[in-house]
């Protein structure tokens, strides 16, 4: 007989979405043009040349996919507002339709038992924002706080758990250094002078939002790699430690209270990533950044193996990959989680955790019989709840869980190639398909827990 491994009396379970993956109706109800819309239009960015025009359909089908949602059992939903849809113009004028539908939203999940979890901003910005200089203007920080007003006005009465930003790394360096997501920048400056305008205005939002929301709860949404050094080797722990700081200490270290790591802050001037220094940083800045917030909710996927294969006799590389891969390329490896929960709770004294988003792509489509068999899913998700379950009786303090996604979606610059979903989607007439996965899933929240 298996033993169950039970999470905490309360823990909430969730499915997690982004209004730009899933909604379509992009030019439709007074939204205006975001990055994105943009980006999937210049040639070469987006795989297929797929847009986010239609994508799930959801803008119009949200009623069923509630509905789908109730019967899967979540007990909570984290999805983000289109900005485009709010403030057509990025400031200013409030398009009602725009707040309309994410009001019947809300409603309908509450309605269905499930607690609606509010990311304000998940990637789309205005285009007309992006004209006028982008985040790596403090205006359009200014901006994303008249925006959480608006929202939080009138959501903030029913919405009690609120998200600033998802994955701030993605936003500055991801976007605007590597240029992988839109706008599809290669700037170091302009990334690392983004990332401060981000962290910026959700140390600028939250008090807004608290004022707007009372009783709510309020946090951000950080993406984290876990850093694994090849070898013992001096090098490889230098290049560790460069890792840590440009992916997860940089957002980490002032969101709460310490500042921008001194070692990076170092790196990035001798590399000549800082022509100014830190001069986008005024008096005040960094307390603003490190508002005191409810809880961090933490987005992981996998782990990074760091190797100087530059440095003259090195050591042989001890730590290696375990080969086993998602189709997004990324190594399988449960053990980062329990590591970054336990680094967060230990080394940062976070009051509570959620994890965002945790999930894996396959391809795995309907077989003959209409059934999607997606064991490879079950067994990702299986180990890595196992892995929060051992970090929480390490006195990690993780209070919910989010599968990363609900469903098959637009997969920003992989297009509709990688399917991340616990339901499948037929792109083409919008047929849901529950996976595998899915029921095992309802069982797993039916049960608080896995079976060992």
């Amino acid at each position: 007989m298996s033993e169950l491994l039970s999470f905490p009396k309360g823990f909430v379970w969730g499915g997690a979405t982004a209004a730009f993956q899933i909604e379509g109706a992009w030019n439709e109800d007074g939204k205006s043009e975001s990055i994105w819309d943009r980006f999937c239009r210049t040639p070469g960015k987006v795989a297929n040349g797929d847009t986010g025009d239609m994508a799930c359909d959801h803008y119009h089908r949200f009623p069923d996919d509630i509905r789908m949602m109730q019967e899967l059992g979540l007990q909570a939903y984290r999805f983000s507002i289109a900005w485009p849809r709010i403030l057509p113009d990025g400031r200013g004028r409030v398009n009602q339709a725009g707040l309309d539908f994410y009001s019947r939203l809300v409603d309908g999940l509450l309605e269905a038992g499930i607690t609606p979890f509010a990311t304000l901003y998940h990637w789309d910005l205005p285009q007309i924002l992006q004209d006028a200089g982008g985040w790596p203007s403090r205006a359009t920080a200014e901006a994303f706080v008249e925006y959480a007003d608006v929202v939080t006005r009138h959501l903030g009465d029913r919405v009690k758990n609120w998200m600033t930003h998802n994955e701030p790394w993605c936003i500055a360096f991801l976007s605007h250094q590597i240029g992988e997501h839109a706008p599809g920048h290669q700037n170091w400056n302009e990334a690392i002078r983004a990332a401060h305008h981000v962290l910026l205005s959700h140390g600028w939002a939250v008090p807004v939002i608290r004022r707007n929301s009372p009783d709510a709860e309020v946090g951000i949404v950080l993406n984290f790699t876990h850093a694994s050094a090849a070898s013992a080797s001096q090098p490889d722990q230098n290049a560790t430690r460069w890792f840590d700081g440009y992916f997860n200490r940089w957002f980490l270290d002032p969101v709460y209270g310490r500042r921008y790591p001194a070692d990076m802050v170092e790196d990035y001037t001798a590399a000549g990533h800082l022509p100014s220094g830190m001069d986008f940083v005024q008096p005040g800045d960094m307390e603003a950044i490190a508002v005191p917030t409810d809880f961090l909710a933490v987005n992981y996927y996998t782990r990074a193996i760091l190797r100087d294969e530059e440095a003259a006799d090195n050591l042989p590389q001890t730590i290696v990959s375990s080969g086993e891969e998602t189709a997004m390329g990324w190594e399988i490896y449960p053990d980062g989680l329990y590591q970054l929960l336990c680094r967060l709770h230990f080394a940062y004294h976070i009051p509570k955790i959620y994890i965002a988003e945790n999930g894996c792509a396959y391809s795995d489509g309907p077989g003959d019989d209409g059934k999607v068999r997606d064991e490879r899913r079950i067994s990702y998700l299986r180990r890595h709840f196992a892995a929060a379950q051992r970090a929480i009786q390490a006195g990690s303090p993780v209070e919910g869980y989010f599968v990363w996604s609900l469903m098959d979606n637009f997969e920003w610059a992989k297009g509709y190639d990688e399917r991340f979903g616990l339901v499948w989607v037929d792109f083409e007439t919008q047929q849901r398909i529950p996976k595998e996965s899915a029921a095992w899933y309802s069982g797993v929240i039916g049960q608080n827990g896995i079976d060992a």
